[in-house]
């Protein structure tokens, strides 16, 4: 074999292991991908409602096989427009692990505010099933629109009130669910079951209303996993949060994520 034949054989292999390593699934994936973001607004004929949501998601010069896809939910920002980006210290790093991340804004600014008084859990419902909707909605047309993203380990996340409407998700779709991760939600109770598994990161200086969260027995029963953070307030659970509490964070949730 001349050496010619022999280098191009050898680069051929090089560029073989590369384009196999781009196509790995995320969970085995060790690389930090660029970000790319792109915006657009899907609408809900049935409901006459708008749904703007962001993507976020990994450039690649290929297809990453098995990518999984990851829903979030954002805190409630009183019908305040852009808030599916209040969170993008979390979306841009997952993403960069090599996920679909989409960020869902639920409110529109015409949307009634919610109420100030009153039991939350009676008076919030509307809000929540409006939210489970939602992400019952999207999650459907991507289904139709990127039918090779692996929804078979659909991961939704969200923060206080997004994650309250997560949780109402899990409760009336647990089959269409791999894993839910909470980020403080306090109002709406967690589904005590083991499928989809079920995560939660509390904020340091919030109490969760009676019933919510599970017992320490029902916590081991079904497997779940909830963390404590010490250092970090229910409101800087999101963007607001200083570089050492978003690494601790992020790195909670892509944790829960791949375990």
């Amino acid at each position: 074999m001349n050496k010619v034949l022999l280098n191009l054989l050898i680069l051929l292999l090089f560029t073989s292991c590369l384009k196999s390593r781009e196509t790995s699934a995320p969970n085995n994936d060790k690389r930090d991908y660029a970000v790319k973001l792109d915006t657009l607004n899907l609408f809900d004929s049935a409901r006459n409602r708008k749904i703007p949501i962001a993507i976020f998601s990994p450039k690649s010069d290929n297809q990453i096989t098995n990518q999984q896809v990851i829903i979030y939910s954002h805190g409630y920002g009183q019908n305040r427009y852009r808030s599916y980006l209040s969170h993008s210290s979390l979306t841009n790093f997952l993403a960069s692990k090599g996920y679909f991340v989409i960020s869902i804004q639920h409110e529109n600014p015409t949307d009634s505010l919610i109420p100030t008084g009153g039991i939350p859990k009676i008076v919030r419902r509307s809000n929540w099933e409006r939210g489970a909707t939602n992400i019952l909605f999207v999650l459907n047309e991507f289904k139709k629109s990127n039918p090779s993203l692996d929804y078979n380990h659909l991961t939704i996340i969200g923060h206080s009130n997004g994650g309250d409407m997560s949780m109402l998700f899990a409760t009336k779709y647990p089959n269409l669910l791999y894993k839910i991760i909470s980020l403080d939600n306090r109002r709406c109770d967690f589904p005590r079951t083991s499928n989809p598994k079920i995560y939660s990161l509390r904020s340091s200086d919030q109490v969760a209303d009676e019933g919510v969260l599970p017992t320490l027995d029902e916590q081991k029963k079904y497997g779940m996993k909830i963390i404590q953070l010490k250092n970090t307030i229910h409101n800087k659970m999101n963007d607001d949060a200083n570089k050492k509490q978003r690494k601790e964070m992020n790195d909670y949730i892509v944790d829960f994520i791949k375990e």
